[in-house]
C-alpha cells in the first residue's frame, strides 16, 4: 500500500531553517503530484507548497514564496521541503501528500494520500 513518511522536522530559531523530507513507496512515485500542508492547532490545514510529476513545475502558497523550496528526486521516490527564514507563523505540524493528476491542486480535497505528519516549531 501507498506509504507517505516524513521527516526533518524540529524545534528551531525564527531566521533559521529545516529541510523536510518525504519518503514514498507502494506507488509510481513519477506519476504523482506531490505536495505539503500544514496544520496548526485550531486552524485548517493549508497548503504549503506543491510540485508536477516531472518537477518541471511548482506553486507557493504566498506566505512562504520566497522562503521555502519545493524538489523531488523520482529516482528516490523523495520530496523535500527546504524552508529557510523561519518565523514563529510557521509552527505547525507538516504534512506529505500525493495526488495522480496532472497539476498541481492546492484544496486538500484533490489530495489522496497522506503522512503522519513531522511537528515543526519556530521560537521567537
Amino acid at each position: 500500500q501507498v506509504q507517505l513518511v516524513e521527516s526533518g522536522g524540529g524545534l528551531v530559531q525564527a531566521g533559521g531553517s529545516l529541510r523536510l523530507s518525504c519518503a514514498a513507496s507502494g506507488m509510481s512515485f513519477s506519476s504523482y503530484v506531490m505536495a505539503w500542508f500544514r496544520q496548526a492547532p485550531g486552524t485548517e490545514r493549508e497548503f504549503v507548497s506543491g510540485i508536477s510529476r516531472g518537477g518541471g513545475s511548482t506553486h507557493y502558497a504566498d506566505s512562504v514564496k520566497g522562503r521555502f523550496t519545493i524538489s523531488r528526486d523520482n529516482a528516490k521516490n523523495t520530496v523535500y521541503l527546504q524552508m529557510n527564514s523561519l518565523e514563529p507563523e510557521d509552527t505547525a505540524v507538516y504534512y506529505c501528500t500525493a495526488a495522480p493528476r496532472l497539476w498541481i491542486a492546492t484544496s486538500r480535497h484533490e489530495y489522496d494520500y497522506w503522512g503522519q505528519g513531522t511537528q515543526v516549531t519556530v521560537s521567537s
